[in-house]
């Protein structure tokens, strides 16, 4: 039996977990602390790489204490991480600035200025979109891709170019820290879109690099999921209470091992997730393309498998808004200025489990309110920075439950939408697996079951899969667990939701006009939040 501790490296917040990994891979205990999302006026989105290793180190020894295990027990760490960061380090791996994080949309102008001459789709000129998508089977159509972060430093912050040693994403900075590695696994490569994903060629592709104005030196070693990337230095060790010499495995991002820690390990199964940010994902051995409604097969952990993914930006995002902006004294969430979540009679485990029932006691269809949850922006099925959240047709009579109700119903008819882009071209299975911090809640499930038309399976520890999948790619590099595609076996299903037939006409019905919301209102988004306009 080996001990192994994952690093779940979210948006907001770390969640460090300790799993043994014998005949199964087992949830030992958990750690959690939080770090800053600086958001610019701008359209910058940053945090600080010294805050995320603050909190790793914490939630370490937190976790040893909690436990009871020795730093001699732990034969490895392994890492699941938000994707499309950019972090600049120099030779000594010491972040140059604040990482950018995958929201940050600063780099508009520079987009649009380096798209290229000519005939322009999604946004990129012909010749560099022909280039990527024959490298690649992909390319970087969305300002927020990490090639125009990295243009940008390079044209507003020259003083900082010329300092970079690395250009690393979020878990492999945490990598380097930890064991002096310089390294990047296949699947965040890929998601510079300027990795070759071609048969046989697989690398950094310089060519594509050339193209976009990058400077191939500052692309690190790729090296595989599930392979070692080093181990732990002596000054790393002391911090984080570990002991030195300890294996630090690639891990993978989250787009990458949620889907495995939801147990969608075999051709054809599909997952969504609801986190900050939310996504549909299908496990493919095809990679495949939609540049129009920005959906791509990414590289997975397993070398000629991919997931065909498509992505919204802020998904459980939303409901933190509502939690912060609408959970006011009006519908009683607040009793004697203590939260139901702090109260000792409540039988709520948190505000959020209190929030997600509370909307029982609106109806399906939320009474004809309709939320758009686009609160940064949005990627998929539509690439649009200025596009914003809205309540649509408030009525005297509506109430805050409605609205509740309806933000929770906007979630799972964008995330309906992406399913259907993603159906023209990678079929959707049935069941799906739903994971994340959605998951936890059975009126949201229920929803999505009754938007989506689908069965919905949860998992054990759904808001924790990244972190077992992170665990079980460490287990396949030490030899624990004979493959990932078995890895799913591991997985048990915990609930299943069926579609309500009643439901199916009023949610269609909603469901059309949210469709139209966003072509309705696009030229209002942009006199409203393009920074150019006056």
């Amino acid at each position: 039996m080996h001990y192994v501790i994952a690093y779940d490296v979210g948006t907001t917040g770390m969640k460090t977990c300790l799993f043994s990994i014998d005949k199964e891979v087992k949830l030992i205990d958990g750690a959690y602390g939080t770090y800053h999302l600086y958001i610019l006026e701008n359209g910058g989105a940053e945090q600080d790489a010294d805050e995320w290793w603050s909190v790793m180190c914490a939630t370490t020894k937190e976790l040893l204490e909690k436990t009871g295990v020795s730093p001699d027990q732990i034969s490895a760490l392994s890492f699941c991480s938000q994707m499309q960061g950019l972090v600049l380090v120099d030779e000594n791996g010491k972040a140059l600035r604040r990482p950018m994080s995958y929201m940050d949309q600063r780099a508009e102008e520079i987009f649009d200025k380096h798209a290229g001459k000519g005939i322009r789709i999604s946004g990129l000129g012909i010749r560099k979109l022909l280039k990527s998508l024959i490298v690649t089977t992909a390319a970087p159509t969305s300002v927020k891709d990490p090639v125009w972060k990295y243009l940008w430093v390079k044209e507003e912050e020259p003083d900082i170019y010329a300092k970079i040693h690395s250009w690393l994403d979020v878990k492999e900075y945490l990598i380097c820290r930890a064991s002096g590695s310089f390294v990047m696994t296949r699947d965040s490569a890929f998601a510079t879109f300027l990795y070759d994903t071609r048969k046989g060629k697989e690398g950094w592709n310089a060519s594509l690099c050339k193209l976009f104005g990058v400077d191939i030196g500052h692309l690190p070693r790729i090296i595989d999921c599930s392979e070692r990337a080093g181990t732990l230095t002596k000054d790393a060790a002391e911090q984080l209470g570990l002991k030195e010499g300890t294996a630090v495995f690639g891990g993978g991002g989250d787009a990458t091992l949620i889907g495995i820690g939801a147990g969608c390990t075999r051709i054809g199964e599909t997952h969504i997730y609801s986190g900050t940010s939310g996504w549909v994902s299908t496990l493919t051995d095809v990679q495949k393309v939609d540049i129009v409604s920005m959906i791509a097969a990414v590289v997975g952990a397993r070398d000629g498998l991919y997931n065909y993914f498509a992505e919204m930006e802020t998904a459980g995002k939303c409901f933190e808004w509502v939690k912060e902006h609408l959970a006011l004294d009006e519908i009683g969430i607040y009793l004697k200025k203590q939260t139901v979540a702090e109260s000792e009679e409540s039988l709520y485990l948190s505000l959020y489990d209190y929030l997600s029932d509370t909307v029982k006691e609106s109806s399906p269809g939320a009474n004809g309110v309709i939320f758009t949850p686009w609160l940064h922006g949005n990627r998929c099925p539509f690439e649009d920075p200025d596009a914003a959240g809205m309540f649509f047709n408030l009525k005297i009579e509506t109430g805050k439950r409605d609205m509740i109700r309806a933000v929770l119903e906007g979630i799972c008819f964008h995330l309906r939408w992406m399913m259907e882009c993603s159906d023209h071209k990678v079929k959707v299975s049935d069941p799906i697996r739903f994971v994340g911090g959605g998951a936890l809640s059975p009126v949201t499930c229920q929803i999505l079951s009754d938007i989506t038309g689908k069965r919905i399976e949860t998992v054990e520890h759904a808001q924790d899969v990244g972190a077992i999948g992170a665990a079980m790619i460490a287990g396949v590099g030490m030899g624990d667990i004979p493959s990932l595609e078995e890895a799913g076996s591991y997985v048990r299903v915990a609930a299943c939701f069926t579609p309500d037939p009643r439901n199916k006409a009023i949610y269609d019905r909603n469901y059309k006009v949210f469709r139209k919301l966003h072509g309705a209102n696009v030229k209002l988004f942009k006199i409203l939040n393009d920074q150019d306009m006056p």
